[in-house]
């Protein structure tokens, strides 16, 4: 076959005959591992001569990789159905994704579902679902997660400046409010030497960033239920990866963040110092409930020792509010905990109960209007905390890998320490790394760059 324009020419003995290219778009919800595993998905369709477009372009079919983590991801997931069905009336739905796993009934009686694909089989599309051609009754196909054992390899690349490698998948704790083991089973990962293969490869494609993705990051390591290296094992292997200017971790859970491995980041030339580290609670009563590993005596070790080696890293926190019987004063002591600890900034969640999870059934439901309260405190927090780390940073040299956008004549970018790095628009600087100045802070709290006298790319 012969890809010409839009038609594809097929040569069949005393046939011949015209066929339109298939269009798909897609729609990513949740974690950075779901736009990795959303990229991969992506390629498969170009592979087979499908045209990738915008979801607002009237595809034929569309692929919707959801999550499940709060109720809005499962309302938003519905939501998107009705929107793909109002763009292109009469396209092939398909859901994949963590809700797909998890509540696969339940999709598959939203209207307009043609099709919904559990963990394991959400990388067999084509073979389950053929040609995409819409027919009832719509199909599942979900096996139990107790039998998804194989690590399915997924990168992004061409979305964004930065490319997510997905190099762990599932997670073993068992955290009272989390659906995640449910949707995405037991860890496993990718073999140490697979995975440099990938970031090799990657960077002779010019990539100039790669950030390990995960559901615990920090857990690599386990094939077949043994495990055949440790995570610090792989960061000294990529470390060697000279195709691959800058590397930085997703997330890691605090116990799983050894000072070993910061002192391996700090030493480093090619891993960036910024650590996003799940807190959840400041009240050691709380975590105790949410089954964390850890309590917080630990977890302000582990960010003053980040501080003492690396004073300028960026270090993010999650934290949850309104976990069942979370009082007044116990949510208190969690945002003086992080009021006073030198963290940079907060992704705030507000809990939401999610069906099989132990934490549903626990007493003391916190009141809605009382989780907001809640979460509006330390969003304010958040914010301060984002300030203050900026204007630690005036007036520092930095490396800013610049992305491909235009806002009113501006481009932006990421340092080492993840800043956000607005500068005037320079096609040449796309995807380069590019020394500069912090010059100021402008009101949206994006840092104002100003050139070095010598401007340095890479």
């Amino acid at each position: 076959m012969l890809l010409h324009g839009l038609f594809i020419y097929a040569h069949i003995p005393h046939i011949a005959y015209l066929c339109p290219v298939k269009k798909v778009a897609f729609y990513t919800l949740g974690c950075k591992l779901n736009f990795s595993e959303t990229s991969t998905i992506a390629r498969s369709f170009t592979e087979r001569g499908y045209e990738k477009v915008d979801f607002t372009d009237q595809p034929d079919v569309f692929i919707i990789n959801t999550c499940s983590v709060t109720e809005n991801a499962d309302k938003k997931c519905r939501k998107v159905v009705r929107e793909a069905r109002q763009i292109s009336p009469e396209a092939f739905i398909a859901i994949v994704g963590c809700y797909a796993q998890l509540k696969p009934q339940e999709i598959i009686e939203i209207e307009g579902v043609d099709a919904v694909l559990g963990a394991n089989e959400k990388f067999k599309l084509h073979e389950l679902l053929g040609d995409f051609n819409r027919q009832q009754p719509p199909r599942v196909f979900a096996c139990d997660i107790e039998e998804v054992k194989d690590f399915k390899a997924a990168y992004s690349i061409n979305d964004r400046t930065r490319t997510f490698l997905k190099i762990q998948d599932g997670c073993d704790y068992t955290c009272t409010f989390c659906t995640i083991p449910l949707a995405r089973g037991h860890s496993r990962s990718n073999t140490l030497e697979h995975i440099v293969r990938q970031a090799k490869e990657l960077g002779r494609q010019g990539i100039k960033e790669i950030v390990l993705t995960g559901i615990n990051t920090g857990d690599a390591g386990i094939i077949n239920g043994q495990r055949h290296y440790r995570f610090l094992d792989l960061l000294k292997e990529l470390d060697r990866v000279a195709e691959v200017p800058r590397l930085r971790i997703s997330s890691i859970e605090p116990n799983l963040l050894t000072p070993e491995i910061i002192d391996f980041v700090a030493g480093s030339q090619r891993f960036m110092p910024h650590f996003h580290i799940p807190l959840q609670s400041g009240s050691d009563t709380v975590l105790k409930a949410m089954k964390r590993r850890y309590l917080s005596g630990l977890y302000r070790n582990r960010v003053n020792y980040i501080r003492e080696v690396l004073p300028l890293a960026s270090i993010g926190v999650d934290v949850i509010v309104g976990f069942p019987g979370e009082t007044e004063a116990e949510f208190l002591e969690t945002y003086h905990f992080l009021n006073e600890l030198p963290v940079s900034y907060l992704h705030v969640f507000t809990y939401s109960e999610r069906p099989n999870t132990p934490a549903a059934a626990m007493p003391g439901t916190v009141a809605m209007h009382e989780r907001h309260q809640r979460s509006k405190m330390l969003r304010s927090l958040s914010a301060k905390k984002k300030r203050y780390f900026y204007r630690q940073n005036l007036g520092q040299q930095v490396n800013v890998l610049f992305e491909n956008d235009l806002d009113n004549g501006f481009m932006h970018g990421f340092s080492e320490n993840y800043l956000r790095v607005r500068a005037r628009h320079n096609p040449a600087m796309i995807n380069t790394i590019t020394g500069l100045t912090i010059a100021g802070i402008n009101s949206d709290g994006i840092a104002e760059a100003k050139p070095l006298p010598e401007q340095v790319g890479i």
